[in-house]
């Protein structure tokens, strides 16, 4: 029997963007040959199932298995990007019947048949959030760069800590030239910085369509972070390939490459005749090597 494993996927308080790191670090790991499986702990506002467009849902939500009245595998639904999903209840009487302490069970069970499970957790601090933390091999922590949400991360990785799990790293959203905190506050967490996820308009379309981003919109801007950070998290070195159907630009590539490559860096730029990514994103307007 497989024994795979488990990430839990928190923040210290919601729209941060955690849930689409869960789903697109999902489809990352698809993609990489692994099966996976997103379980959507969000036990009060179980939102994947609104951003995955998963068309032939399960008869049982995780809060049916949670309640006792499931099988772990009974809620297991095919998603957009390869990957399987178990998705939550969204009737307020749900969250009333559902026992938290019954997901370690769930774990155990995923865990013999899946690669990897992604638990993406609620938003905030409660007792429902930290019964994931603790029995996740790692948890990864979500947070944009402004002081309240990094205030609010601190106390997410203290309360992993507390209750004997393992933090892996922090996951910075939505960066722009407008964040409000500096790199020393990010610093200040004292946890390693596993990705640094550009603002990208391409995020909210990928919801829209119900797709996760790195198949929706594989060159933008977040989906080559998203999938450096999937690969990180895999300890592997990502492909430069983003399954556009002609394979054009497939190799291997060292952890950062893509994003060099977006924003026009690389020891040999100058000299090539290939446009860089943001030059092609972008329709030629940025990262053109210098060349008219």
């Amino acid at each position: 029997m497989s024994s795979g494993r488990v990430f839990a996927v928190a923040s210290g308080k919601g729209g941060v963007g955690k849930t689409t790191t869960a789903v697109n670090v999902a489809s990352v790991v698809a993609e990489a040959d692994r099966s996976v499986v997103l379980v959507d702990y969000d036990l009060g506002m179980a939102n994947v199932g609104q951003v995955l467009d998963v068309e032939d849902p399960a008869g049982a939500t995780l809060h049916d298995v949670l309640a006792g009245d499931a099988k772990p595998l009974d809620a297991v639904s095919a998603a957009p990007g390869d990957f399987d999903v178990v998705v939550g209840g969204t009737d307020i009487e749900d969250f009333g019947r559902a026992d938290p302490s019954k997901l370690r069970g769930m774990a155990d069970a995923l865990r013999s048949e899946y690669d990897v499970t992604i638990v993406d957790t609620g938003g905030g601090l409660s007792h429902d959030t930290t019964v994931p933390l603790g029995l996740a091999d790692e948890t990864v922590l979500v947070s944009t760069r402004q002081a309240a949400a990094l205030e609010n991360t601190a106390k997410t990785r203290d309360l992993v800590e507390r209750v004997g799990g393992t933090v892996r790293g922090l996951v910075v959203t939505r960066v722009s030239g407008s964040d409000v905190a500096d790199d020393d506050e990010v610093a200040a967490l004292d946890v390693d910085v596993l990705g640094s996820i550009p603002e990208d308009g391409r995020v909210a379309d990928s919801e829209r369509a119900g797709e996760p981003l790195v198949s929706f919109a594989p060159e933008s801007p977040a989906a080559v972070a998203y999938r450096e950070l999937g690969y990180e998290l895999l300890g592997e070195s990502p492909p430069l390939s983003f399954k556009d159907g002609d394979g054009e630009g497939a190799g291997d590539a060292q952890p950062g490459a893509a994003m060099a490559e977006m924003m026009g860096e690389g020891g040999d730029a100058e000299e090539s005749s290939e446009p860089s990514l943001l030059s092609r994103v972008t329709g030629g307007l940025l990262g053109s090597n210098g060349k008219d």
